[in-house]
């Protein structure tokens, strides 16, 4: 009785001291900036795709490209694994924020996802590629997180996760989210769903968003802005 007494205390005490904690968070203005920040990314990216749809229902088309690891690889539909595999970094991420205690800096989060997702917008418009030759589409529990899987360059799939990887500083988590870029591009690969040049590309952009990000928009670690 006592141990169970003491297990449903410390329960009871744990989803205050969360909420507690995240009071600062709630009242910094930096969230509502990240989470504009991301809904904007979001937003952009359907209105790049459905663009494109548009273009492509007017009888227009989009230029296929060549691929050197593509060209020689078989065609193999894992479309469901890339899809699902994606999602266990977002969900670490969250898991990592709660477990590490490092509320400070979701704002901060939820502002290099977005600007990710508002260069991929613009992108997938500036270099309108057609999708990867033989490229079946994504599982339909999925289709590739949008109505339209148009719009290659470059990878989301990729780009989020590497930059989620980057984002999280403890080790363990960093480990199952690199397990998972690798298991993400191999897919990819595999189900001919990007060019190499994405899947590059999506890692760069990741990379440099990250390091602009944490250079230039330090204040929405507000750890930092504590310390300072």
């Amino acid at each position: 009785m006592n141990h169970n007494y003491k297990v449903k205390n410390k329960l009871f005490l744990f989803i205050p001291n969360i909420f507690y904690s995240l009071i600062p968070v709630f009242k910094s203005r930096y969230l509502y900036l990240g989470l504009l920040s991301l809904f904007t990314g979001m937003g952009l990216n359907i209105a790049s795709q459905t663009y494109l749809h548009n273009y492509i229902s007017e009888g227009k088309t989009l230029p296929m490209l060549s691929d050197l690891i593509l060209d020689n690889l078989p065609v193999i539909n894992v479309s469901l694994i890339y899809d699902i595999v994606a999602l266990i970094p977002i969900i670490l991420a969250f898991i990592y924020v709660f477990h590490k205690k490092d509320y400070n800096r979701i704002p901060l989060f939820l502002l290099m996802i977005g600007i990710f997702y508002i260069v991929r917008g613009i992108f997938i418009v500036l270099t309108p590629f057609g999708n990867p030759p033989m490229f079946n589409g994504s599982d339909p529990l999925f289709h590739g997180f949008a109505n339209y899987e148009l719009g290659v360059y470059p990878s989301g799939h990729a780009g989020v996760v590497f930059l989620l990887l980057l984002l999280v500083k403890d080790s363990v988590y960093k480990w199952i989210s690199g397990i998972c870029l690798i298991v993400v591009i191999l897919a990819l690969f595999l189900a001919h769903g990007h060019y190499s040049i994405d899947i590059l590309s999506g890692i760069f952009f990741a990379y440099a968003i990250r390091a602009f990000g944490e250079k230039h928009f330090a204040m929405f670690d507000l750890g930092k802005r504590k310390e300072s």
